[in-house]
């Protein structure tokens, strides 16, 4: 059951991209050259969530982890917020501060997740990954739009 509550969260996450499309202002933005192709968007959120829902369900069950559960409470807001923001509001400025945010908050998590169980901070791992090929392309976008 706790796995499923993670996953909604994740769920309330990733629903933002259903609401807040790309659309015609994203399409036409210059974007750089590594922007990965629109299919791989959808399959690279939909696993990082599954495995966000999944090291948040292992983080319940270890002893001292109430505070990398709090981050991965504020990465999941933060996570929810630059969709919005950027595709919504179009505020490249803005949605690039949180990114930032997010990054080190997630970085974070993953330093203590990996002192509590390998495993978990190893899980956590692509999602770092992928937020760092976000800002490159958020900075991108937004170094060649103003």
């Amino acid at each position: 059951m706790t796995f499923f509550i993670f996953l909604l969260a994740c769920c309330a996450a990733g629903a933002t991209g259903i609401i807040f499309k790309p659309g015609a202002w994203y399409e036409s933005l210059e974007k750089p050259s590594f922007t990965p192709p629109d299919w791989a968007f959808p399959v690279a959120w939909t696993t990082i969530y599954l495995l966000l829902a999944w090291a948040g369900y292992r983080l319940t069950l270890i002893p001292g982890s109430e505070v990398v559960l709090a981050l991965w409470a504020a990465q999941i807001a933060l996570n929810t917020l630059w969709t919005p923001v950027f595709f919504g509001a179009n505020r490249l400025v803005a949605a690039m501060v949180i990114l930032v945010l997010l990054w080190v908050v997630v970085a974070a998590m993953i330093v203590m997740a990996l002192q509590l169980d390998i495993i978990t901070g190893l899980i956590l791992f692509p999602y770092l990954v992928w937020l760092s090929v976000a800002a490159a392309l958020n900075f991108s976008i937004l170094r060649h739009n103003r």
